[in-house]
C-alpha cells in the first residue's frame, strides 16, 4: 500500500529518521525515513511524505516534499572540505554537513570552534548556513540544547526597548479606574518558592459567612495591561508560548523588566491584576463565581516553608502576624476543595520529584527528592479551583478559551498499567469491560501512596497517562477529574493564560461576538503546544545531562531499581531524577514493567545525558 501523510521530521542521532503524522487519524501514523532521504530534512520540518507499507505493517517514506520549516538556525562545529568551510550540523538537528558562510566581520573562524549559523538561501535558492556567533566553549552545552530545541534566550532589542516603553502601572490605572476593583485594603499574600521572581498569583479570603460558606479571591497579574495584543512584546511571547526552566538558568516569556518587576506581585507596590472570587460551601462545592478587573498591592511575600511551618507546626515567627488569618482562612477553603474533590477521583498533587541541588557555579553536586508540602497542595487547590471556575464562567456565557484537556487512557494503555502495577506488588484491579473512570484512578493512586514503589509507579502512571493539551474544544481534564479545565493562574509565564485573560476582559468590556477570535484558537492550541512540548524537552535534556555528570564519578555503583519501560533496544529504569538504559542481553527475556532489579552503573554519557547500567 502507497500513501501520502503530512508530518513533522524527527532526525535520530544515528543517521535515520521518522516522519510523523501531524493528523491523529492519519493511517500510517509514523513512517521510516532511510538516511539518504533525510538528508535534505533538519528535525522539525514539516513535509508531504510518500509512505509504502509492507505486508508486515512496517512503514517506509520513499520520497517527500518540505511544506515548512519552522528552524532558522543550526549550530555546530566548523569543519573544512576541499578548503571550504561546513557546518557539522548536531546531529540530533541534521544527518549531514551544510556549506557554511563566514562574514568578513566575525574574521577567521578556526576549524572545530562551536557556531550558530542562521539558514538563508543561496543565490541558487539552495539553503546554506551563516555564521551568527561563535559561541565560548563554557556555554556550547546550553546553547547547542536552545538551538536544538528552537528556543530563544535574550530578547532581541526591539523587544527590550518594547519592554522599556511599556505604560507604568500607575499610567493605565489612572486611566482605568472606573472599572477595575481597589483591593488594596485586603491582605493579599503570595506564596512561592524562595528563589521565584515572576510570581503572577496571590490569595486573600473573607470570614465564614452565616451560612458557613468561605469567600476566596484569587487575583492573578494582568499581563495584557502591559502587553498589547499584536504588539511587539505580544509577539515575541506568543512565538515562545511559556518561561524555560532549566536547573540552572530561567528563560522567561516576558523580558525580565516585566516578569520580575513591573508585573510580578512584589510586596508594598500597586499591580494591575484579574481576580476570581470563589464562594465555597461547608462541603467543598464551589456554589458562587465572580470575575473582574482591579488593583491590588501584596501585603507579604511568603515562602512554601513558612507556610507550611506556621500551618503545620504552629510556629507564629515563620510569618508576618498581619498574614495569619488569612492563611487560616486559606487551609479551610483548601481542606474543603480537598474533600469535595477526593470525591470526584483523580490523581493526588502530593508527589515527590528529583531536584537537582547545584554549586554556585552551577555544577551538580546531588539529586535530591523534595515532596509537596501542605503549603503546596493548599496553593494548587486554589489555583485548580480558579482554572475551572473561570473555565465554567466562560463556557457558560459562550466565550470561546483555550480549555487543558486531558483524554481518559485506552484499554490498552490501562491493562498495561495493570500488568505493570502487579509487577510492584500493588493489585488495580481495573475493569476489563469499562473504561476507567476518574475515582478508579484515584482508588489506585491511594494504594500507591506512600509506598516504597510510589516513584515507579508514578512514573508509569505519567508515561501511559500520557500529556494534556490545549484545545478550543471544552472537554474534560481526566488526570484532575474536572469536567471543564483551563490555565489562567500564570500568565506571566504561559501564553495559554494570556489568551484566556484576553477573552475575559473583552466579555467584561461587553464583547459578545467572538467568531473572529474563536477562528485563531485551533492554530494557536497547536503552536503552544508545540512550543511547550518543545521547552519541556530541553528541560528534561539539560536535567539528564547535569545528572549524568554527577553520576560520572559513580562508575560501579550499586542501585536498587524499577522497570518502567521498554525501548527498541533496552530496558528503561528509574535512577533518581533520570531513566538508565539497561541493553538487552542475549538469551535474557526484557524484565516485565514495575519489576525491581539490582543494577550497577555501567557507562555515562554526559553529552547526551545517557546512563547505561547493567545487571548486577
Amino acid at each position: 500500500m502507497t500513501t501520502t501523510i503530512r508530518g513533522s521530521i524527527h532526525v535520530h542521532e544515528r543517521a535515520f529518521g521518522f516522519v510523523t503524522a501531524r493528523d491523529d487519524a492519519a493511517t500510517p501514523r509514523s513512517a521510516f525515513v532511510p538516511p539518504a532521504l533525510l538528508n535534505r530534512f533538519l528535525q522539525d520540518d514539516v513535509v508531504d511524505a510518500d509512505v509504502d507499507v509492507d505486508n508486515t505493517g512496517r512503514a517506509t517514506a520513499t520520497a517527500a516534499r518540505l511544506v515548512e520549516r519552522p528552524r532558522t538556525q543550526l549550530c555546530g562545529r566548523v569543519g573544512l572540505r576541499a578548503g571550504k568551510h561546513v557546518l557539522r550540523v548536531d546531529r540530533a538537528i541534521a544527518n549531514t554537513d551544510w556549506p557554511l558562510d563566514v562574514p568578513p566581520t566575525l574574521g577567521d573562524v578556526a576549524v572545530d570552534r562551536f557556531v550558530v549559523a542562521d539558514i538563508v538561501a543561496g543565490a541558487d535558492a539552495t539553503p546554506r548556513a551563516v555564521v551568527a556567533r561563535v559561541v565560548d566553549d563554557a556555554d556550547v552545552e546550553v546553547d547547542a540544547l536552545l538551538v536544538r530545541w528552537r528556543i530563544v534566550d535574550a530578547p532581541s532589542a526591539a523587544v527590550a526597548a518594547a519592554a522599556s516603553a511599556a505604560p507604568s502601572v500607575g499610567d493605565v490605572f489612572a486611566a482605568q479606574a472606573a472599572r477595575r476593583r481597589d483591593l488594596r485594603g485586603l491582605t493579599v499574600v503570595t506564596i512561592d518558592g524562595p528563589s521565584t521572581k515572576d510570581i503572577d498569583d496571590a490569595l486573600a479570603a473573607f470570614p465564614v459567612d452565616d451560612d458557613g460558606a468561605l469567600r476566596v479571591l484569587v487575583a492573578i497579574a494582568d499581563v495584557d495591561a502591559l502587553v498589547p495584543a499584536g504588539e511587539t512584546l505580544d509577539v515575541d511571547a506568543r512565538a515562545r508560548a511559556t518561561s524555560v526552566y532549566l536547573p540552572d538558568r530561567v528563560i522567561p516569556m516576558l523580558p525580565r523588566t516585566l516578569s520580575e518587576d513591573r508585573l510580578s506581585l512584589v510586596p508594598d507596590e500597586d499591580r494591575l491584576c484579574l481576580w476570581c472570587e470563589l464562594r465555597i460551601d461547608p462541603e467543598g462545592a464551589v456554589v458562587a463565581v465572580d470575575v473582574g478587573e482591579g488593583v491590588m498591592r501584596s501585603s507579604a511575600r511568603l515562602t512554601y516553608d513558612a507556610v507550611r511551618a506556621f500551618l503545620d507546626d504552629g510556629d507564629v515567627d515563620a510569618v508576618p502576624a498581619s498574614t495569619q488569618a488569612t492563611l487560616r482562612l486559606l487551609r479551610a477553603a483548601a481542606a474543603r476543595l480537598s474533600v469535595h474533590r477526593a470525591g470526584r477521583g483523580g490523581v493526588a498533587v502530593d508527589r515527590a520529584e528529583a531536584k537537582l541541588a547545584l554549586d554556585a557555579q552551577g555544577r551538580p553536586q546531588a539529586v535530591i527528592e523534595e515532596r509537596s508540602t501542605s503549603a503546596h497542595i493548599l496553593v494548587e487547590r486554589l489555583m485548580v479551583a480558579a482554572n475551572e471556575a473561570v473555565a465554567r464562567f466562560l463556557v457558560e456565557r459562550g466565550v470561546p478559551a483555550l480549555f487543558r484537556v486531558h483524554d481518559a487512557p485506552d484499554r490498552e494503555a490501562t491493562m498495561t498499567l495493570a500488568e505493570a502495577a502487579r509487577a510492584l506488588g500493588v493489585e488495580a484491579g481495573f475493569s476489563t469491560k469499562t473504561p476507567l473512570s476518574p475515582r478508579g484512578l484515584a482508588a489506585f493512586d491511594a494504594q500507591i501512596k506512600d509506598t516504597a514503589v510510589e516513584p515507579a509507579a508514578r512514573a508509569l502512571l505519567r508515561r501511559l497517562l500520557g500529556p494534556a493539551r490545549y484545545d478550543p474544544q471544552p472537554a474534560p481534564h481526566f488526570g484532575l477529574a474536572a469536567p471543564l479545565y483551563l490555565h489562567f493562574t500564570s500568565p506571566i509565564r504561559r501564553y495559554a493564560d494570556l489568551v484566556v485573560h484576553r477573552m475575559l476582559k473583552q466579555f467584561l468590556a461587553g464583547q459578545r461576538d467572538f467568531a473572529a477570535a474563536a477562528a485563531t484558537l485551533p492554530a494557536l492550541a497547536h503552536s503552544i503546544d508545540d512550543a511547550a512540548a518543545r521547552a519541556a524537552r530541553a528541560e528534561v535534556e539539560r536535567t539528564r545531562v547535569l545528572i549524568a555528570r554527577a553520576l560520572q564519578g559513580r562508575i560501579g555503583e550499586r542501585f536498587s531499581v524499577r522497570v518502567v519501560g521498554h525501548k527498541p533496544f533496552g530496558t528503561l529504569v528509574a535512577l533518581p531524577g533520570i531513566h538508565a538504559n539497561l541493553p538487552d542481553a542475549p538469551g535474557l527475556e526484557r524484565p516485565p514493567l514495575g519489576s525491581a532489579l539490582e543494577i550497577v552503573v555501567a557507562a555515562v554519557d554526559v553529552d547526551l545525558g545517557r546512563v547505561e547500567v547493567a545487571r548486577a
